[in-house]
């Protein structure tokens, strides 16, 4: 069993450069990778989204793109090139043989409007327990065959007048998908609290897997 003394962050790279750090000491081999099994942490400011770490090399460029993906909907890689100029690779691999993917989570959100579910069950009941978005569904592991997302699901909560908070991933690689990740959900938790006119407060972040592909030791 593996975990973190650390759980509350100040922003993103914080918590990277964190996270990546736990990794490398504490990690355990599982499969090509050193892992960390349900690890949960607090981000206070997660509208403070950039990875500042330089070995990193994190791309603003890029996460935008994948941000403008998200919003379109549109779960073909085609439109992330259209968007970045590009189509990396990860994508390439992912997508079935009509460019599609189902780890688009802006695609996934739109499905069944449930944006709109959130934004209308918080208005409705500033305290209702009901304002989830759901994203991976073992119900449908016929569609998975090359891409299986990583997040279970997303829960909004207003507490003190300000959104926060809280993903859950089955999966999540520290050096790849945190990083653009959680730009991806902050700038989601800050699109939804402008709907409804308040501030963001925490994020939460828990991964059942939290890992480090071997390449990246």
């Amino acid at each position: 069993m593996t975990s973190i003394t650390k759980t509350k962050f100040k922003n993103a790279n914080e918590a990277y450069e964190y996270l990546l750090d736990a990794a490398i000491v504490k990690g355990v081999k599982f499969d090509d990778t050193v892992a960390m099994f349900n690890i949960g942490f607090y981000i206070e400011d997660p509208q403070d989204n950039h990875i500042t770490n330089k070995q990193r090399k994190w791309s603003l460029e890029y996460a935008e793109a994948e941000w403008q993906w998200y919003l379109s909907g549109d779960p073909n890689i085609k439109k992330l090139g259209e968007l970045y100029g590009k189509i990396p690779p990860i994508w390439e691999r992912m997508a079935d043989k009509y460019g599609n993917v189902n780890s688009n989570y802006g695609y996934q959100w739109k499905r069944k409007a449930q944006i709109d579910y959130v934004c209308n069950k918080l208005k409705e009941n500033n305290n209702t327990r009901h304002a989830a978005i759901s994203i991976y569904d073992a119900k449908e592991y016929d569609k998975y065959s090359k891409d299986t997302p990583c997040t279970y699901a997303v829960q909004f909560t207003i507490i003190n007048k300000q959104l926060c908070m809280s993903v859950y991933m089955r999966s999540n690689d520290i050096w790849y998908g945190f990083c653009n990740d959680q730009y991806q959900f902050s700038s989601l938790q800050k699109m939804i609290a402008d709907r409804l006119s308040i501030d963001t407060g925490w994020y939460y972040h828990h991964a059942h897997n939290m890992h480090l592909y071997n390449n990246k030791l």
